[in-house]
């Protein structure tokens, strides 16, 4: 079943799931299955978690978002294991390189608009001070990605700290 992180919704049945079903069937991001992200999470599933509460907040507003749910599934889309990742002399560090990397593995698997390259470009700020949103919807991805990776990380912690606890 198709989940979002906090989520309990089913969201192969949320129409969500139209605006980024062509791009989840694809072998490229089932590929991101293979990667762990931050602790207990794939990339994959962080990826998920980042497009739906983007396609949550840009609908609210009513902003892009088939745009915002596209590029939240993209926006991770490259190919190594980033703990193994050794920097090469004159290289970005990782936080500033992925970014360029998904963009193109993205625009190579799709066209995208504008917005999506955006938003898939600057979804590390303000770690890359120099790349500033340009869009609302990026500032979101911004946001989300942070709150996506806030909840990866803390919730397994908690859960073994409450199991720890429920056994003594």
């Amino acid at each position: 079943m198709l989940k979002a992180i906090g989520s309990r919704k089913n969201l192969e049945f949320h129409p969500f799931y139209d605006a980024i079903a062509d791009l989840l069937m694809t072998d490229e991001v089932q590929q991101l299955r293979a990667f762990r992200h931050h602790i207990q999470t794939t990339r994959l599933q962080h990826s998920i978690n980042v497009s739906f509460y983007n396609y949550q907040i840009c609908r609210f507003f009513g902003w892009n978002a088939v745009s915002a749910a596209r590029a939240g599934l993209l926006h991770d889309l490259f190919f190594y294991n980033r703990k193994e990742y050794i920097r090469v002399a004159g290289e970005s560090f990782h936080n500033a390189r992925h970014p360029k990397l998904a963009c193109a593995a993205a625009d190579a698997l799709v066209p995208l608009t504008r917005l999506e390259k955006d938003m898939i470009l600057k979804h590390m700020w303000p770690v890359t001070p120099l790349k500033l949103p340009r869009y609302r919807e990026t500032m979101v991805i911004v946001l989300v990605d942070k709150y996506c990776a806030l909840l990866e990380l803390t919730l397994p912690l908690f859960a073994r700290l409450f199991r720890r606890r429920a056994k003594a």
